[in-house]
């Protein structure tokens, strides 16, 4: 991957198709792929061992300094730590024989738009510290990573038992002081009819995302989400040229464990539905998944930190979307002050309505 004018290093064009060197401007096409984006047969690659797909060696370590694990290529003896800068020396680690990614999503947002997209999110943050807008906060590197994933698909079949509840109207008697007097009322009030259910619903899932690092903080990088995993293209090493890649902690089993999970909630509204009525209990599920078939992809993010009154905050932006997520600073007074005026308005309230 050598520019073709002064055979410098080319590096990878975020937005683009091509490859540009750094020294003499020069651009040079990247070759489009024909190869097609397939999902791997989860059943068979786990019981026949599928050698055919193919394999990487890499070493995985642990930063001293901020404790994120490390993938390197085997003949790395010294590199910075993606997350926090620090300096790493590779005494130990354990050599892995991991499954290639076929697919990946190249960068659309550039390093320099990344900044700017972290200044207008810092500048946006509610109950932020006023000096934090105003600071130059961006002081460490912004490191471009493409980041494991896992996606998902299945078909389930989901067999259930609960009870449903209708809504029915009484009508009852009270009695009441008016004037002094008691009197006889009516009102209605709205009772439930519960009634037994069970059956079964079927369920189809596509690309269900799980993150497959345990580098990044797992609410921000969910946060990152949506992903537009149409504009896949199949994996090339030129689109990682220039940027860091890491590569999978999370097994495709421990991931398809946690892909159920989020399935979870969507089959449990497909239950709801199918019992009716205005209330739903659900008392028993047992699901089966069928067709189970999966990707190994690498997805794009921006990862840095800032450091502001001797803390230091990591933060992520999305590659393709430039959503931005991360960890921020608080200011108590600010807090404090929108308390204590919310509590000056309800008072304010009871007053006038007595």
């Amino acid at each position: 991957m050598n520019c073709n004018g002064c055979g410098a290093v080319l590096h990878f064009k975020p937005g683009t198709e091509m490859l540009k060197c750094q020294y003499c401007g020069a651009e040079n096409p990247i070759e489009e792929s024909e190869e097609v984006i397939e999902e791997i047969d989860y059943k068979k690659f786990i019981d026949e061992k599928l050698d055919k797909e193919e394999k990487i060696e890499v070493v995985s370590l642990q930063c001293s300094a901020c404790g994120a694990a490390i993938t390197l290529d085997p003949n790395i003896i010294s590199d910075q730590c993606p997350y926090c800068a620090s300096h790493i020396v590779v005494k130990s680690g354990s050599t892995s024989t991991l499954l290639k990614p076929k697919s990946l999503l190249p960068f659309v947002v550039d390093k320099k738009k990344a900044g700017e997209l972290f200044r207008a999110w810092i500048k946006k943050l509610w109950f932020a510290p006023s000096d934090l807008k105003k600071a130059d906060v961006v002081r460490e590197k912004v490191n471009g990573i493409y980041v494991p994933y896992w996606t998902y698909d299945a078909k389930t079949y989901t067999s259930y038992t609960g009870q449903r509840g209708d809504y029915y109207y009484e009508t009852v008697t009270y009695t009441t002081t008016e004037s002094g007097r008691t009197v006889t009322r009516t009102r209605q009030v709205r009772r439930t009819r519960w009634t037994f259910a069970s059956g079964s619903v079927p369920n189809n899932f596509d690309d269900i995302l799980v993150i497959a690092s345990h580098s990044l903080p797992k609410k921000y990088s969910e946060r990152l989400e949506p992903w537009n995993l149409g504009n896949l293209v199949s994996y090339n090493d030129k689109y990682l040229s220039g940027f860091r890649s890491e590569s999978y902690q999370v097994d495709v089993t421990t991931g398809l464990n946690e892909a159920k999970e989020k399935m979870i909630p969507v089959i449990r509204q497909t239950i709801r539905r199918d019992i009716g009525g205005d209330e739903q209990r659900i008392l028993t599920m047992n699901t089966a998944y069928n067709d189970v078939t999966f990707k190994h992809i690498l997805l794009p993010i921006w990862i840095s930190s800032y450091r502001f009154k001797d803390k230091v905050f990591r933060f992520l932006i999305n590659g393709q979307t430039g959503e931005v997520q991360g960890e921020r600073p608080w200011s108590v007074l600010k807090i404090a002050l929108a308390v204590l005026f919310v509590i000056i308005v309800i008072v304010a309230i009871i007053i006038l309505t007595q």
